[in-house]
């Protein structure tokens, strides 16, 4: 039994301001151990469950937050921030289950702890097939190239809620009730841990009777941005169709094409940031 975790850190109990999760100090320390926490929950849960094999892939900002020497299970931790597959970088189809560990909602909805879409500089809202995501429903995508189901999503209330149309039989793990953007009330941490450990276990118990996400092919992203020369800069992509004065989609029938155009696009969008 096979196990993939990609992780955030937005979503994880305790965090709630960025100094905690892109900072250099005794707060992104904390934060960092915090996320180490719920990750290696997760960890033992699966093992509990008999699974035998862990890939964590660092899906947070300069993607190296953790000592990959901490994590349980002996697992194989991707890190780096120059990654093809970014917050999916590893997956593939010898898989059996995926954890979202940590992730938020997005930029566009209700009130989310540090809500943002992959970038907050760049993308307002991200919809597919109409619906609006988070990252998780994005990423999604991947997983479904891959034919991997999503087991278990951690994070908050907004998290649960849009991951739901997509991943609906996913176990949703609320570890804190965000209140504003930078306030939330977060369960203990031994709590959160414990919830995401007995989280993990069923989702390894369940995962073959998971269902893939639920994305009709051929599928479509929208994507809206910041400012029109950042959907400018988005159209120089082969496969991104410019559709208004600050938004773009991708269409395509293979999951995995359209992450991959998604993932050129932040990557250009993040660097020129409209300069």
């Amino acid at each position: 039994m096979k196990v993939y975790i990609s992780f955030d850190m937005e979503g994880v109990s305790g965090i709630v301001d960025w100094e905690q999760c892109t900072g250099s100090g005794p707060a992104v320390s904390m934060g960092q151990e915090l996320t180490l926490a719920e990750i290696n929950a997760a960890i033992d849960g699966a093992l509990t469950a008999g699974a035998t094999e862990f890939v964590v892939n660092d899906a947070h900002y300069r993607m190296q937050n953790l000592d990959p020497r901490l994590l349980h299970g002996d697992a194989t931790y991707i890190s780096g921030a120059h990654k093809p597959g970014y917050m999916m970088e590893g997956l593939s189809a010898d898989f059996d289950v995926i954890f979202f560990i940590g992730y938020h909602g997005s930029i566009s909805g209700v009130p989310s702890v540090m809500s943002h879409s992959y970038s907050p500089s760049v993308f307002t809202e991200l919809r597919v097939n109409g619906i609006e995501v988070g990252e998780s429903g994005v990423n999604a995508l991947a997983a479904l190239g891959h034919r991997v189901p999503i087991g278990l999503i951690s994070g908050d209330c907004a998290t649960a809620e849009q991951a739901k149309p997509i991943m609906g039989q996913a176990i949703m793990v609320q570890v804190k009730d965000s209140i504003t953007r930078f306030a939330a009330s977060n369960l203990h941490p031994h709590r959160a841990h414990k919830l995401i450990a007995e989280a993990a276990e069923r989702a390894v118990e369940m995962a073959a009777t998971i269902a893939l996400p639920a994305i009709e092919l051929p599928a479509t992203i929208t994507m809206s941005f910041q400012t029109a020369d950042q959907a400018e800069l988005a159209s120089w992509i082969a496969g991104v169709e410019r559709t208004e004065l600050r938004s773009c989609t991708i269409h395509g029938q293979d999951p995995l094409a359209l992450y991959r155009t998604f993932v050129g696009v932040c990557y250009l969008t993040r660097q020129a940031q409209g300069r």
